[in-house]
């Protein structure tokens, strides 16, 4: 098959045959027919996962259909249309038992502890727990692109925040995860304030449902201005881009008893920020992580898209062919796109 394969981390990848996969007894392969263009592939390429092994294949958020099935597997066949979340449980372990696949101690994550779908196929272990079929009518596109951010999203602000109605919700960096924040939280009812240095990236979540947009680059004092503007700060604040700037305006805009929702990854030079302990101690503020979604959450998620209340469609940006991936995959960190990037060509 076709794949983008790492060689040396932070060295540009190259397009190369590889053998095809085969599924695991537990597991299926999918034919890969979208996949998402994410910043944690970026990091993967750098090497700041410790799960990758080189040579690798990145690629994490992906829709498709089933090529083969393992031995094992009950509840899908192939021909299936599906996507999965990034996170693949075991079914079996303590966590998995209470419902949090998203923090299975046997997770396996494609892209990440193996090869990923930056190619013509992939594999999910533990096919029956993790996959999850596709209505009819929506395509494989703006399937691929709930596999990472939207559905991290939907965790941070449904399941994690609690967001309401009348809630105020801060929501710090609008890339692909901020984007679908701001859509779910608006579409539960809440007033979202959106922060990034982009006008276009801020004019798209006024578009999806932000009430007031910041330009960090032009604001002072982002903490104190979501405090001003909402009386008091936000119930509810988001770091969707992970950075410590962003991690300690998202802590330090909120109101007394609100809570901080870590979503971006805080990885290499960035792990440690300098967290206001004195703040989250005095105002007895939450701080709680936010880590993919489980694949039975999906029902409730896609019960809103087929109502229309959710619009994932809208936060696509541009489709592009897997050797276009390289240079969307090397240039993350430094990108000015708009909207999710998909791959759709292989």
């Amino acid at each position: 098959m076709k794949a983008v394969l790492i060689e040396q981390f932070s060295q540009r990848p190259s397009i190369q045959q590889v053998a095809d996969p085969t599924p695991n007894s537990h597991g299926v392969v999918i034919r890969v027919k979208a996949t998402g263009v994410c910043r944690s592939d970026w990091h993967c390429w750098q090497g700041h996962d410790t799960d990758v092994v080189l040579p690798h294949v990145p690629g994490h958020e992906f829709a498709g259909i089933v090529e083969a099935v393992g031995k094992d597997v009950s509840k899908f066949k192939v021909g299936d249309r599906v996507t999965v979340p990034f996170i693949n449980a075991c079914g079996n372990c303590n966590e998995c038992h209470s419902g949090n696949h998203q923090v299975c101690g046997n997770q396996t994550q494609p892209g990440f502890t193996h090869w990923g779908s930056f190619a013509e196929y992939t594999t999910v272990d533990h096919a029956d727990v993790n996959l999850v079929t596709l209505p009819e009518h929506m395509d494989f596109t703006t399937a691929a692109s709930l596999g990472c951010r939207f559905v991290t999203a939907f965790r941070a602000v449904v399941d994690q925040g609690g967001v309401s109605a009348g809630q105020w919700v801060a929501v710090h960096g609008c890339g692909g995860v901020g984007l679908s924040a701001i859509m779910i939280a608006s579409a539960a009812g809440a007033n979202v304030i959106a922060v990034d240095i982009a006008e276009d990236k801020l004019a798209l979540a006024k578009s999806l449902g932000a009430v007031i947009t910041l330009n960090a680059n032009t604001t002072d004092d982002v903490a104190a201005a979501i405090k001003e503007v909402t009386k008091g700060g936000a119930h509810v604040s988001l770091d969707a881009l992970g950075h410590p700037v962003t991690c300690v305006n998202s802590i330090n805009c909120l109101r007394k008893l609100g809570k901080h929702i870590q979503v971006g990854l805080l990885l290499a030079e960035h792990a440690t920020p300098p967290i206001p302990m004195d703040n989250v101690v005095a105002n007895e503020l939450q701080i709680l992580g936010s880590h993919g979604m489980q694949a039975f959450r999906y029902t409730a998620m896609m019960a809103l898209i087929l109502s229309g209340k959710l619009q994932p469609e809208k936060l696509l940006g541009k489709t592009i062919a897997l050797e276009d991936a390289i240079d969307a995959m090397v240039d993350m960190d430094t990108s000015t796109s708009v909207g999710v990037t998909v791959v759709t060509h292989f």
